[in-house]
């Protein structure tokens, strides 16, 4: 029995148009991927079910029915749940109060009875949460937890879930993947968006491909391989993988040394006696579940939060309390994990957020913008990253995440910096973009900067790390060459099975203390 069904969805923008006459249908019981590249219009679609966007055109029937979804609270009254790759919760207020939101009066009102049901969900589907924490006190991963748990509490008939697994352990996947099908046998129908195609083969039913906002075609995702439907969703012209030689770094670019810090925050990670070096001409990479202490670390190397001036150099300057601007000075970039909001602001220009981090390149005469340049700056990172957006003068909350996560990106990597650190590069890219982004991240590499990336994509990590090492609880384990780490080893580390209080020399190797 067909629980959604959709006909001639269309849907445009200014200068693009996302959906173009969409037939889509999902059954009772059944999880059904929707595939294509970042720009392809998953995303929009989503939202369209979900009421947050109005149809230019289609029919939309629910179970039977011809209806037009009012919103998402009608949505939901439906029995429509849905998470969004770009979390919608309030940072001011607590777990429970968000969850609260977004559930019927009645079952909202009671926070006490309300924190005990989010703590067993939770806890059941191995998604722990505590129910009185500030979102804002929350890794991207935990924040993601708040998402699907929300949605499991609802008493749902299509769950939508728009690129679920990026942030979540292979064991929160494993236990995701048992309740997604525990919830299809109970005969709920499941929309699942995700470029971890392996993903799709393992768990959905059926899989519709999108390329420029249209169908482009369908598939059985267990009769085929990851392989041939990638080839679907970028057609012939694109890469699909790429093997990347390993690199011996040279002179040390940024060394951490004894970096302690205890945040304000009491439920922050606390980083003890970091050590750590990132020579020019390779790639470190940082494992971890999220929530280990990476978001302290980034924001004492990007200056948002600063520690002893002495703990962290950059070509031998001690950059401890320096702030942001100065240290880009000095030839800093950086890439955090949140595009929106941090990353990028989301109501500016692609225009304007390229001057954002880049006024330090030329921008400025005498306190002046030079609007000529930054308008060439940003059209260039779109041509060259090949970034989907109507020109330059796109609000950035416009683009789709992959599109947005490459301009910034590349907004970074044209700098050409001494030290790039980047979090989560390719969280929520399609295969596509996330090649672009690996190749020029290796080429950056290979004409001498030191990288340092921070990513819970285990695969990612072992393609384009040269030196691989772990965090856990605010300690760092061993950091040794890649290739003399294997998947075993690593996920030890991960778990904090290693020996503390080790230093790094200056040829960035532990030595026991």
């Amino acid at each position: 029995m067909a629980r959604l069904s959709l006909s001639g969805i269309t849907k445009a923008y200014p200068g693009c148009i996302a959906n173009q006459e969409i037939d889509l249908q999902v059954n009772a019981g059944e999880i059904h991927a929707l595939l294509g590249e970042n720009g392809a219009g998953k995303s929009t679609l989503m939202k369209i079910i979900y009421g947050v966007v109005k149809p230019d055109a289609g029919v939309f029937n629910w179970e039977g029915k011809t209806i037009t979804v009012d919103g998402p609270s009608h949505a939901r009254s439906l029995g429509i749940g849905m998470v969004f790759q770009h979390f919608s919760l309030f940072e001011t207020l607590t777990v429970t109060e968000n969850i609260a939101l977004s559930l019927p009066k009645e079952d909202g009102k009671d926070l006490v009875a309300l924190s005990l049901r989010i703590k067993k969900v939770s806890a059941h589907y191995n998604m722990a949460l505590d129910p009185h924490r500030y979102v804002h006190t929350l890794s991207v991963g935990e924040q993601q937890r708040v998402e699907i748990v929300r949605c499991l509490l609802q008493d749902i008939k299509l769950l939508i879930l728009d690129e679920p697994t990026s942030v979540l352990t292979p064991q929160e996947v494993k236990g995701l993947f048992s309740t997604l099908t525990t919830l299809a046998k109970e005969g709920c129908a499941i929309l699942f968006i995700s470029h971890k195609l392996d993903e799709v083969t393992e768990i959905c039913h059926c899989a519709t491909i999108l390329r420029n906002g249209q169908v482009s075609g369908s598939c059985n995702p267990q009769d085929v391989t990851s392989v041939q439907i990638a080839r679907m969703m970028v057609g012939d012209d694109t890469p699909l993988s790429e093997d990347y030689a390993k690199a011996e770094g040279t002179a040390v670019v940024l060394n951490i040394t004894q970096l302690n810090y205890k945040s304000a925050d009491p439920f922050a990670c606390a980083l003890n006696s970091l050590n750590l070096a990132v020579k020019a001409g390779e790639i470190v990479g940082i494992a971890g579940v999220a929530g280990n202490g990476q978001d302290e670390l980034m924001a004492l190397l990007s200056g948002e939060e600063r520690c002893d001036n002495e703990a962290i150099h950059l070509l031998g300057n001690a950059i401890g309390k320096m702030n942001p601007a100065t240290r880009r000075e000095l030839g800093f970039a950086f890439v955090p994990e949140e595009r929106l909001g941090r990353g990028a602001v989301p109501d500016m220009t692609l225009q304007q957020n390229a001057l954002l981090s880049s006024s330090h390149k030329g921008m400025l005469n005498k306190g002046w913008i030079n609007f000529s340049k930054v308008s060439l700056y940003a059209q260039h990172i779109i041509k060259k990253y090949k970034v989907k957006c109507s020109d330059q003068y796109a609000q950035a909350k416009s683009l789709s995440g992959g599109n947005l996560q490459k301009f910034i990106i590349g907004r970074e990597i044209e700098q050409n910096p001494k030290l790039l650190v980047c979090s989560h590069p390719t969280w929520g890219v399609d295969i596509g973009a996330s090649i672009l982004i690996r190749h020029a991240l290796i080429k950056l590499r290979d004409e001498g900067a030191a990288i340092l990336v921070v990513s819970e994509d285990i695969d990612e990590l072992y393609q384009i790390s040269d030196r691989i090492c772990a965090i856990c609880q605010g300690d760092l384990s061993p950091i040794k060459n890649t290739q003399d780490v294997n998947i075993e080893t690593l996920g030890q580390w991960m778990a904090g099975q290693f020996e503390r209080n080790q230093l790094s020399n200056l040829s960035g190797e532990p030595t026991h203390v």
